[in-house]
């Protein structure tokens, strides 16, 4: 199979078991233009792998320095088989092209919930937002019910934010992690949601201050990311 560029990932897809989640350091500015056309080039000069992802995602970091890479699986021996037949000439080329790369090792999530979209939306994300939560300990119940606390919040504000596209929860396959892929139109529609006096995203209400202070929740962050590269398989070579 060849390799099809898209505009973006479907992250709701029914036919993705998980979803592999890692960031790159590679330092400036720079260096995330050289890595993500490495990327490219690595990719579109082989056939699409088999196993392999059902699509590979990657988006450049308003920090100027890191790079966001998400990709769909059917399941984890898809992935594994990648791994032990496909990543290293792909790893070796991107390397030899922007050698330093600090690469995280990947986390495994699996989709819980989406929210904002709407039917025959066609507005193109120009800002993925990735909200990620950590927790002490493994418990699935309790990564739920963080997700499902995030929406009675959002419920209760009553309105889907200005910009916003969508949010697609992800919990890790762990028990202890969470992470939320959300598309906005721009970052500073995400901003303006964020700062919004009294009725922004977290503002002061019973719920958002038990999102915020949720027993058990020892880290996280957020991190806005411009997207740069969408790939999936595409037709016979």
């Amino acid at each position: 199979m060849t390799v099809q560029f898209t505009d973006r990932p479907d992250p709701a897809r029914a036919d993705a078991g998980i979803a592999k989640v890692s960031t790159w350091d590679v330092g400036t500015p720079e260096r995330q233009r050289q890595a993500v056309d490495a990327v490219r080039k690595a990719w579109e000069s082989r056939e699409w792998p088999s196993p392999g992802p059902l699509s590979y995602t990657v988006h450049v970091g308003e920090d100027g320095r890191t790079l966001l890479h998400y990709s769909q699986w059917t399941g984890e021996q898809a992935f594994q088989d990648f791994v032990r037949e496909e990543r290293e000439a792909r790893d070796a080329e991107i390397d030899a092209a922007v050698p330093g790369i600090e690469r995280s090792a990947p986390h495994t999530y699996e989709l819980y919930r989406s929210g904002f979209q709407t039917e025959g939306d066609t507005r193109e994300p120009g800002s993925v937002v990735i909200v990620d939560v950590e927790f002490d300990g493994p418990d699935p119940a309790r990564q739920r019910d963080w997700v499902d606390t995030v929406f009675e919040a959002l419920a209760e504000e009553g309105a889907t934010p200005p910009g916003g596209i969508a949010a697609h929860f992800h919990v890790g396959t762990e028990g202890d992690r969470v992470l939320n892929y959300a598309e906005w139109e721009s970052a500073q529609h995400h901003i303006d949601a964020l700062t919004a006096p009294g009725e922004g995203i977290g503002s002061p209400s019973p719920l958002w201050e038990r999102v915020q202070k949720y027993p058990g929740m020892t880290g996280g962050g957020v991190n806005r990311y411009t997207p740069a590269l969408s790939m999936e398989p595409g037709g016979a070579a």
